[in-house]
């Protein structure tokens, strides 16, 4: 008997079936069986079913004689099934990879319960994915597993068969079917929820949700959008023959049954033409007939329960005329009032540009104002110290605010004071360029730290790569670079191509970077506190895989399976992963030795925390460097990144490390050792002898030296490479070491990290 029954009824949908069914068959979980039924598709869907079939054992082929519709298929699939859970899968979505390991592990963890709830998240045709947005709701903390009572909130989760596994057993006792018609789901979720005895959570996306452009019954205008009256007759009808659980459900179904309501009628592309009224009159009778005397209704969908209510379609129509009038009202207010601000703070910038330059102000920024941090926020705590006559200011928005120390004033982007910081201060410190309309004046510096080695193209050498360029204005590029006084560098390399892709009279300050200070600074404590904070066990290897972002797609690349990776190296291994912070969603979820630190805000520390780096052709290769620490690339795209960024090198000549050219490759790497044998540690000392020659410890206190304090020539005088001591990875220390070992390495374990910078992979 197998552990699921992966149940998916077919109609219509040959073009997206294939996906489908070899995203159940190629997971890596195997004790299954695929029922594919059937419900006489007029395309080729069953022949691609036989077809899988036949190449399978695994899949079970269903044909039915006539049309049945979605629910009565899966009841034929359930029929069919033997399985100890039952899985759902509409015919043009897909399991995640690994989904069906992740379900496994937690209906274990969780002593098998009735169902498992997990999450989902659309996919669009345009390449985009966004999880759910109440995932919140499926934490896996605190008791599981659980009732529903004990945590009513689960019924806000969209009402699909297919975010759940069910216990077969439960479902066959209990007599649970599918009911015809559209809206099949409702009157199937929520008695099953509330006859669940025992309910768990996973935390994890496991069904990518196909969002057609055309094709689905819900984005079709059709009078079958009435049947879900009959459904919601349905579930009030099981209320009615179960009293035990009618006084806790009956008012909370009563408020879901009127929002249901509610949003079929106001969304435009479901009730045809002319039938509006109608369905606002069945809507009225039902709210008659299930209405909760004294149910609560909450604030934000009050108006919704009203319109039902009343069921007029012309009070409805009324509604709808004053909100669009007033919203309309509202927009040309915003706008008008934007711009009228906008007037106001370029006067008073016009009127700062007038007043004298303070020589005590210095203002700084990094990666258009995320937060404190890479080079600018290493720079500003050097200024501090060194220079502590000068009054520094941090320019960053209200989610950031945390991350700006307490002793840096806090400026907000396009406020008067901003304004005023750009007109009057005397350092303007970035990594990027400050606002296009910035007038550079006599007497004021500009420092531009770049944020990065550069390996991939930069500059005006993205003139003839558009999809890099991707509308660059490089006249606009460079009137920004002449207001550049100083640029800085970490190597030869590095000047050699910001000078020529950057062209202008600013001075190179070949000093290393300021960001990287901190890997000679930090302390054995230091890096154990680091990952004791990110959960990392101890005794185990963390691996920081940080792979870049790709110019010749939109959406995130996922070349390596992460949990795959895992259970190939063992549980000695933690994989913390950074999704480049160019893409808004995390590489991989966190789950076990998976942590997603994409949202984290210092990438200094998570390489103090890390034993070992996994990217690509980021330049965080350069900086991770200067840690001596193990690093591995993986470059199985390469041919791509070339066509479409171009590199100034081939790094795979003069790598870093051990370079994989596939996931296997990389397995491979880490349990042969490789990863750490003598051959990679000396291509990692070539690679830092070229790229990390000033990197130690004091490149900020050199520039603020040189342009705050106006001292001559680089001091203080560079350490050589083989005097460094950067700080030891937690392996380094022996990954047994006790609390008590830790708690005396060093007097400055009490003391934070230098600056928190929020600095991203570039």
């Amino acid at each position: 008997m197998p552990r699921f029954s992966v149940i998916v009824p077919v109609y219509k949908v040959r073009a997206y079936l294939h996906a489908c069914l070899e995203s159940v068959l190629d997971q890596s979980f195997t004790d299954i069986e695929l029922i594919a039924v059937d419900d006489c598709s007029p395309d080729a869907c069953g022949a691609i079913i036989d077809e899988f079939a036949a190449r399978d054992s695994r899949v079970k082929s269903v044909h039915l004689a006539e049309n049945v519709g979605l629910g009565r298929a899966r009841n034929a699939g359930m029929e069919h099934a033997s399985g100890d859970y039952l899985i759902f899968l509409d015919s043009d979505d897909t399991l995640t990879p690994d989904a069906l390991h992740a379900i496994s592990d937690r209906l274990k963890e969780t002593d098998e319960p009735d169902v498992l709830v997990y999450d989902y998240a659309r996919s669009y045709w345009s390449g985009e994915t966004v999880r759910n947005q109440f995932t919140g709701l499926l934490t896996e903390e605190g008791k599981a597993p659980f009732q529903l009572s004990d945590r009513p909130a689960l019924l806000r989760l969209l009402m699909v068969a297919w975010n759940k596994a069910y216990r077969r057993e439960f479902i066959e006792r209990e007599g649970f079917v599918f009911p015809p018609g559209l809206y099949e789901d409702t009157p199937w979720t929520y008695p099953v929820l509330m006859k669940a005895g025992t309910i768990a959570t996973l935390d994890r996306v496991c069904v990518h949700y196909r969002q057609r452009r055309q094709g689905s019954i819900l984005g079709t205008a059709t009078r079958r959008h009435f049947e879900i009256f009959d459904q919601y007759e349905r579930v009030f009808a099981f209320l009615d023959a179960h009293p035990e659980l009618s006084a806790l459900w009956r008012p909370v179904l009563f408020r879901r049954m009127v929002d249901h309501y509610s949003t079929i009628f106001i969304k435009r592309n479901r009730l045809p033409r002319g039938s509006r009224p109608a369905f606002l009159r069945k809507a009225r009778t039902h709210y008659r007939r299930y209405r909760v005397p004294g149910a609560r209704v909450q604030t934000r969908t009050r108006l919704r329960h009203t319109l039902v209510r009343l069921g007029s379609h012309r009070t409805y129509r009324t509604l709808w005329t004053a909100m669009r009038v007033r919203s309309r009202a509202r927009r040309y207010a915003v706008t008008a009032r934007r711009k009228v601000r906008g007037a106001a703070l370029q006067f008073h910038y016009r009127i700062q540009l007038r007043l004298p330059v303070r020589a005590d102000r210095a203002v700084f920024s990094s990666y258009w104002g995320r937060g404190y941090g890479c080079n600018p926020g290493a720079l500003e705590a050097a200024v501090r110290e060194h220079a502590p006559h000068i009054r520094t200011a941090w320019i960053t928005d209200s989610r950031h605010d945390h991350s700006v120390p307490t002793a840096t004033a806090r400026i907000r982007p396009g406020t008067a004071a901003y304004w005023t910081a750009l007109a009057r201060s005397k350092y303007l410190v970035n990594n990027v360029n400050f606002d296009r309309r910035l007038v550079k004046r006599p007497g004021q510096i500009m420092i531009q730290t770049q944020h990065g080695t550069p390996l991939k193209l930069m500059g005006l050498d993205l003139q003839d790569r558009p999809a890099a360029a991707r509308g660059t204005d490089f006249g606009a590029l460079l009137k920004n670079v002449d207001k550049w006084d100083y640029v800085l560098s970490a190597n030869r390399h590095s000047t050699l191509v910001w000078e020529r892709v950057y062209p202008a009279a600013y001075t190179t300050l070949e000093y290393g970077y300021p960001r990287n200070d901190i890997y000679q600074r930090a302390t054995s404590a230091d890096v154990a506190r680091l990952r004791e904070s990110l959960g990392i066990p101890r005794g185990t290897v963390a691996i920081l895989y940080a792979p870049t972002h790709r110019d010749y797609r939109t959406t995130q690349l996922h070349t390596l399976d992460l949990d795959h990776l895992l259970r190939a190296l063992g549980p000695r291994f933690v994989v913390l992963s950074r999704a480049h912070h160019t893409y808004k969603a995390p590489l991989a979820a966190t789950s076990g030795r998976l942590i997603d630190v994409s949202d984290h805000p210092s990438i200094e520390s998570l390489c103090l925390a890390s034993d070992a780096l996994v990217t690509d052709y980021s330049s965080l290769m350069f900086d991770y460097a200067n840690l001596d620490r193990p690093i591995v690339l993986h470059t199985e795209d390469r041919e791509a990144y070339e066509a479409a960024r171009g590199t100034y090198f081939d790094v795979r000549t003069f790598p870093p490390g051990a370079i994989a050219r596939s996931q296997d490759e990389l397995t491979d790497i880490f349990v042969s050792g490789r990863w750490c044998a003598s051959d990679s540690a000396q291509q990692r000392q070539a690679f830092r002898e070229r790229f990390c020659p000033h990197d130690d410890g004091r490149a900020a206190e050199r520039v603020v030296r040189h342009v705050m304090c106006g001292e001559k020539g680089p001091r203080p005088v560079v350490v050589p490479l083989s005097e460094r001591q950067p700080a030891p990875a937690a392996q380094a220390l022996g990954s047994q070491s006790s609390k008590a070992d830790i708690d005396e390495l060093s007097p400055s374990a009490a003391r934070p990290l230098l600056s928190t910078p929020p600095a991203q992979g570039t």
